[in-house]
């Protein structure tokens, strides 16, 4: 799977409060969701993202509460991905199970700037910052992850080997 935009960088401990209010948690619908996605620390992120679809933050991204609504939120805000130094991981395997291309590389996050051109491989294990010609090495999604992600998430990979 390949991956190709600019970013949007934040620091450590970005929590689920943060990505999705709970004011908003009266719907699972990702466009909705997507609308208020980082409104308490970035008001103008809906606007961002549009043009820098990649998400790229420091430690422990995606702490706090434990739901499926804040990678629901990024993804329907129009996220393509997010690299982080290290994930809750609860927040990490609900982004699988949704279908969210998540990946985690320190020195990536460590590296990059806001705005950087990224180019992202999980087939070859690499992230190239295009912007500052430098690469960085990850670790390839196990099959059925990619699987799971290239399908849009669990439900939906499940639901084609149920009903065709």
């Amino acid at each position: 799977m390949k991956i190709r935009g600019k970013i949007i960088k934040y620091g450590d401990n970005v929590n689920t409060d943060e990505i999705i209010p709970a004011t908003y948690l009266v719907t699972v619908d990702p466009q909705k969701l997507g609308e208020h996605c980082m409104e308490g620390i970035d008001k103008d992120f809906v606007k961002k993202v549009k043009a820098s679809p990649v998400v790229v933050a420091g430690r422990n991204f995606g702490c706090g509460s434990s739901r499926e609504h804040a990678p629901l939120a990024l993804k329907g805000a129009g996220v393509k991905c997010v690299v982080a130094s290290s994930f809750a991981r609860i927040f990490f395997r609900n982004a699988i199970n949704i279908g969210l291309p998540i990946i985690e590389s320190r020195e990536c996050a460590e590296n990059c700037r806001e705005k950087d051109l990224l180019e992202i491989d999980t087939d070859k294990g690499i992230i190239r910052n295009i912007t500052q010609d430098k690469v960085f090495s990850i670790c390839p999604y196990p099959e059925f992850i990619q699987k799971f992600i290239e399908e849009g998430g669990i439900d939906s990979w499940v639901k084609k080997r149920v009903y065709g």
